[in-house]
Parts: C-alpha cells; structure tokens; sequence
C-alpha cells in the first residue's frame, strides 16, 4: 500500500514529480478514494490508519485578493484571520473552488501543496513541526505524500505559523 520512492513513478502527479526532482526522500500512501465520504481529509485518515493531526489537508484561500495555500491538520479547521496575519494581508476568505482547480491545476479534495500549476505563497500550520512527518495531497483523491515538515517547508517556501484550529 505505502511505498518509498526516490524516482518518478509511471503515472506520477506533478506534486510526486517535484518531490522526485528535489531528492527529498517521501512515501506515496495510495488508497481506493470513496466518492460518498463526506471528507477527503477525514478519508485519508481512515484509509491510511494515520493519526488525524498527522495528516493535513491544502485549501486555498484569498488574501486581500491573492489566493494563498494555507496547509493544515485535517483534524481541525482553518483559522482565516490568522492565516491573513501569517500572509501579511489584512482579511481571507476561502478561494472559489473553480479558481483553485485552474489555478493549481488540481481537482478539489486532491490539491497539493507541491508541484502547482502555478505556484502560490504558502502558510504551513506550525504544528507541522511537532512531527517526523506528515502527509499532504500528492496531487490526486486517493494519494498522499508523507515528508518531513522541514522538506515541505523548504519546497514550497511557506511560512510557519499557527493558522490551524481545533
């Protein structure tokens, strides 16, 4: 089910590409994605029999007009103002789904913090950094990548700061 990969894998997704490219060492957890399941991220933990706070879902959201990756546990919620804050803007709100998927170049439930279409500023909730690793998105439902925070945080260039809320 989970397997280690250096190399680009047949049928890779943008954001295993990148990983690839970058040397950073990650884990692919694929599992059968249940259209049903009211929650992607909830999914993923059921599926991966990962601890909730280890497993952290992307959203993007608008800034003061700049739509931003906010990348947090699936176990809580999205704290707008503080991700605001974090991204030096005044007032957030979630992005229009549609703006996201063509913006990302993901579909909703599979967008990836990695390998955007194109690239977006990005906040990591800084609870991150209590773990080993985490799992985010690799691209597709049903696909993750389990890395170190500190590779996460280094590919994307993002800001830590406590954006997550339980």
């Amino acid at each position: 089910m989970a397997k280690k990969s250096r190399k680009q894998q047949p049928g890779g997704t943008p954001a295993t590409v990148a990983l690839t490219a970058a040397g950073v060492p990650f884990t692919v957890h694929s599992y059968d994605h249940d259209p049903s399941h009211p929650s992607y991220g909830e999914e993923a933990v059921e599926a991966m029999g990962v601890a909730p706070e280890r497993v952290f879902k992307t959203l993007v959201a608008d800034v003061d007009g700049a739509l931003t990756v906010a990348v947090v546990p699936v176990a809580g919620q999205l704290d707008l103002k503080a991700l605001a804050s974090a991204a030096g803007g005044k007032r957030a709100a979630m992005a229009d789904p549609a703006l996201a998927e063509r913006t990302t170049g993901y579909v909703r439930g599979g967008i990836s913090p990695l390998g955007q279409r194109k690239r977006l500023p990005t906040v990591l909730d800084e609870s991150a950094t209590r773990h080993e690793t985490i799992c985010v998105s690799a691209g597709r439902r049903g696909l993750e990548v389990e890395l170190s925070p500190a590779d996460l945080t280094g590919l994307t260039s993002a800001v830590l700061a406590p954006i997550g809320r339980v």
